[in-house]
């Protein structure tokens, strides 16, 4: 569902990348298993191994990056993407590099996206929610950005890759999971529940599961009231010329 005049999407390969496990099913899960049921390749690419992400004093970084990877692999494959890629970059440290810059670009010259999903760098915070955007976020964020445009479109940009065996590609859409603004919407009235089941994967995550899964529930039904669907996820989209 539309509130600008974009065309429909129906993607064949879709590139989600994400800081950490988790943050794809957080903002796009149920966007992406309605694309994979559609007949879409879809891969994730992780940047971080996740290791900051828990209360528990009892638990190690190593062995905290280690669930991770597992729930993220779990979750992936209740939505039916194809392969889930990982960076391991130190959680909490992400930096917008060139380094990060070059994995993102090689990917999308890898698997040659559609569409590619990642998080509004701009969305700083969102007052309403109560939400600080992690700066891992926000990093991975401005980071596809430039990838998608206009590192792994132009030859001359990282001519490693080249070495590699990687031409350059150029990606026709990006979806921005902003929580505060959108211009574009898609209906998952009918993968709502697989996005929910998917999110349950991340246990270390959630102490709270039910009450997660409620709050994205609500929050689906209103992005689905502004597109007149039971249930949508909300996105800025940019078509890049």
């Amino acid at each position: 569902m539309k509130t600008t005049e974009f065309k429909e999407l129906k993607p064949k390969i879709v590139l989600g990348v994400a800081a950490h496990p988790d943050d794809l099913e957080f903002g796009a899960g149920g966007t992406i298993a309605k694309w994979a049921g559609q007949g879409a390749k879809v891969y994730y690419l992780v940047l971080t191994d996740g290791s900051k992400g828990s209360s528990d004093k009892n638990i190690s970084p190593k062995e905290l990056a280690k669930i991770r990877r597992q729930e993220q692999h779990d979750a992936a494959k209740v939505l039916s993407v194809k392969e889930v890629f990982f960076c391991n970059y130190e959680d909490c440290k992400l930096d917008c590099s060139q380094d990060v810059k070059r994995d993102i670009a090689r990917q999308i010259r890898i698997v040659k996206p559609d569409v590619v999903i990642t998080m509004d760098p701009t969305m700083i915070y969102a007052p309403d929610s109560g939400f600080i955007n992690h700066p891992d976020h926000r990093a991975a964020g401005q980071a596809t950005l430039d990838a998608v445009y206009p590192l792994a479109r132009d030859h001359l940009s990282f001519p490693e890759l080249i070495n590699e065996g990687l031409e350059p590609h150029s990606t026709p859409t990006i979806l921005l999971v902003n929580l505060e603004r959108q211009n574009w919407f898609e209906d998952i009235s009918s993968t709502i529940d697989k996005k929910m089941k998917a999110l349950a994967s991340h246990a270390s995550q959630m102490q709270n599961i039910d009450g997660v899964q409620f709050m994205l529930k609500n929050s689906a039904k209103d992005m689905g009231k502004k597109s007149g669907n039971s249930f949508a996820e909300g996105f800025m989209r940019i078509d890049v010329r």
